[in-house]
């Protein structure tokens, strides 16, 4: 097991002080940027952890497992960790939750402390803006288990965990096309994230299939956040082919755009038939109640807590798997079927 490194270490490597380093890692303010840079960059390379976790220092292990998600207030990312935590409570592991707010340096930061706490292992799901994975690499450098979750990079070194966005794209879109919609308006959050992508790829290909024409004015690429709710109705009212059918990347903003929609007098689903995504419990409560994809996020979170579990206690080498899928499912609801 190779020696773990201490700041005494870092202090003869760089010919500085001790302190020198204690108060660079610290963010202390009588040490100089350019300093705290040079000391917290040869950290990284040497892959010194901060020593919280005293306790453990002879087997060098902290028994924690830390989680980076994009927000907790989010049901379908409260019912992953509720997964996670019930699986690696039970095998005598913590957590240390950490949430990015959608926000890559958020990210960084959040990920470069779990690594200087000391934790075993990292499950991620990226923020809304990630686009550089550079901070993890700490974490595949020092071959602790990484293990992404439904917004993943692609990464060969790591196991992700996922379902088939694709597929469930084109269901949901067949099936709103089964139902007579003619022109569909997809409705989902930065392209640039695995799930956002995967699910327009599989709108369009369900267009394809019925042969009905795509244009760029049927996706409409947008944070999700209800408090821009109005500008999507805006687009969907000045649309110049009435739009009649909406698949949206989310139950929550699907609900808001139902609740608007009835506002200025269209009628769900006689006017415009919804789909939304991730089987919410506002997928029951909004009227009408809404069709959805259900992603099983509590069994996502399961299987991740086991497979970290296996990777930390030797059972199993996640190395030749790079992606497990866990199956979808399309509920029909009152927001896209007329009796």
């Amino acid at each position: 097991m190779n020696k773990r490194i201490t700041i005494y270490d870092l202090a003869k490597t760089l010919k500085v002080s001790p302190g020198t380093v204690s108060r660079s890692l610290n963010n202390h303010p009588s040490i100089s940027d350019k300093t705290k840079q040079r000391v917290i960059a040869k950290a990284n390379e040497l892959g010194y952890k901060i020593n919280k976790f005293a306790s453990n220092l002879s087997s060098q292990k902290s028994n924690t497992i830390g989680v980076i998600v994009p927000k907790l207030n989010s049901n379908f990312m409260s019912t992953i960790l509720a997964g996670i935590e019930k699986v690696v409570n039970e095998a005598g592991y913590s957590l240390i939750i950490s949430q990015s707010l959608e926000s890559m340096e958020k990210e960084k930061i959040n990920s470069m402390t779990l690594f200087n706490s000391g934790v075993d292992a990292i499950l991620v799901s990226l923020a809304y803006d990630t686009t550089d994975y550079e901070h993890f690499t700490p974490f595949i450098k020092h071959k602790i288990p990484l293990i992404f979750l439904d917004r993943v990079p692609n990464l060969p070194e790591c196991l992700t965990l996922i379902i088939d966005n694709y597929l469930a794209g084109f269901e949901a879109t067949e099936h709103l096309i089964e139902q007579g919609c003619k022109n569909i308006l997809y409705i989902g959050g930065n392209q640039n994230r695995n799930v956002y992508l995967e699910r327009f790829k599989g709108y369009r290909a369900a267009l394809k299939k019925h042969g009905l024409d795509y244009s760029f004015d049927e996706l409409l690429e947008t944070d999700l956040d209800p408090r821009n709710i109005d500008e999507v109705i805006t687009y969907i009212k000045n649309h110049p082919t009435p739009i009649d059918g909406l698949f949206v990347a989310s139950d929550s903003f699907a609900a808001h755009c139902i609740k608007e929609l009835k506002k200025v007098s269209f009628k769900i689903p006689e006017d415009i038939k919804v789909v939304g995504f991730n089987n919410d419990p506002i997928s029951e409560l909004i009227s009408p109640s809404l069709t959805t994809i259900n992603y099983p996020g509590y069994e996502m979170g399961v299987l991740a807590g086991q497979s970290v579990i296996n990777q930390l206690k030797g059972n199993i080498d996640m190395q030749a798997t790079n992606a497990i899928s866990l199956r979808h499912e399309l509920i029909i609801r009152e927001s896209s079927t007329i009796k």
